[in-house]
């Protein structure tokens, strides 16, 4: 029996999230051995698992620091026991105050956020101080991808140095996230990495002759953690390698990671000669690429991807007369991340067996504050 099929997949609905532990936990190992061993380097994104349990398996590696985008992620990993997160996004408007409410709640945890300019730090320091606290920030650096951060210019170390003035505020570092290197050859997307993290090397010292503490710098999304492991000196925040997808695999195949997430499908229609309808809508995964580039199928070859819609997938296939109403399909989704955040559960496989299911909990936006 192939690793991702299911023995009991009578007893689950379709289509389905399903999640094999024993190569999440491969994962984890890989993640570690990557950074050579040193897990407190690793600073790992849940937005791509957004689940307490796959948590819970890298705080039981060691790993003791995480990252996340949402307030909602932010109190999971606070809930499963992270003593250490940083959400990697810009607060503002009420999310400023559902940070501090998770503050008070957490006092033992050490929280931080982003900030990119003087004003919205100002702001962040003010609701911080009428709460009575000290808001722990690093500074976004946009060093090429032009999504937020400041400007790798010669106004940054000003910037940084006016934040670091702030009251109620603690400047720790700098954020430099460069998901835009994606080059598929290591060598050249090292090149790049290095081409564009060089300059933050002259900022960190700027910032030292100043006098103010060497700032932590947290890089190396999934694509460039490889390159950004090379750098003893910086930590690492990848969070696809948790799960890996087919999107990843191609791209970045040096790391030797497994996909641990698969979705499930069944045949729910023969339409036409030459076709089949499987369960696997835009609501089931990620439809944000081309239809080409949304699922790899594990158990089905020959086939091209026709039509989606909310609940449909339409296939073309060459073996249409093999295929019968009720036929199950397994398949990687090219983009692991938004894929995971459309199911509530997750269908726990251990031996080609289920045996738990798993909430998506901080799929939501809010769980409690």
């Amino acid at each position: 029996m192939n690793w991702y099929e299911v023995k009991n997949a009578n007893e689950i609905d379709s289509p389905a999230l399903l999640i094999y532990p024993d190569r999440v936990q491969h994962n984890i190992n890989a993640m570690i051995d990557i950074v050579g061993g040193d897990t407190n380097r690793l600073i790992p994104h849940v937005k791509t698992h957004k689940m307490a349990e796959i948590l819970a398996m890298q705080l039981a590696a060691g790993i003791s620091r995480f990252k996340c985008a949402t307030i909602a992620e932010l109190e999971m990993c606070l809930q499963s026991g992270a003593k250490w997160v940083l959400m990697s996004y810009q607060l503002t408007g009420p999310k400023i105050d559902r940070f501090i409410q998770l503050a008070k709640r957490y006092p033992d945890a050490n929280i931080s956020s982003l900030t990119d300019n003087l004003p919205s730090a100002q702001i962040l320091a003010t609701a911080f101080k009428n709460a009575g606290l000290t808001a722990n920030v690093y500074l976004d650096v946009n060093n090429g991808m032009n999504r937020t951060g400041h400007p790798l210019n010669d106004q940054i170390f000003s910037t940084y140095q006016q934040i670091s003035t702030v009251d109620h505020l603690k400047l720790v570092g700098l954020h430099v996230y460069d998901g835009h290197i994606r080059n598929p050859e290591f060598e050249e997307r090292r090149k790049n990495s290095d081409a564009a993290i060089f300059p933050i090397y002259d900022l960190i010292r700027q910032i030292e002759v100043a006098g103010l503490p060497k700032p932590e710098v947290i890089t190396g999304g999934s694509p460039s953690f490889t390159s950004a492991a090379l750098r003893a000196d910086f930590y690492c925040s990848p969070g696809t390698t948790l799960l890996w997808d087919s999107g990843y695999s191609q791209l970045v195949p040096e790391m030797h990671l497994e996909c641990a997430a698969v979705l499930m499908t069944r045949v729910i229609s023969k339409p036409a000669e030459g076709l089949v309808t499987t369960d696997l809508g835009h609501k089931s995964v990620s439809a944000e690429n081309a239809i080409n580039k949304r699922i790899s199928f594990l158990n089905l070859s020959d086939y091209e991807p026709v039509s989606q819609s909310e609940e449909h997938l339409v296939l073309r296939v060459k073996d249409w007369s093999t295929i019968e109403v009720g036929d199950i399909f397994y398949g990687i989704p090219y983009h692991v991340c938004p894929s995971v955040a459309l199911y509530d559960v997750a269908q726990i496989i251990r031996q080609n067996i289920k045996v738990a299911e798993w909430n998506v909990v901080a799929r939501k936006r809010k769980i409690t504050v």
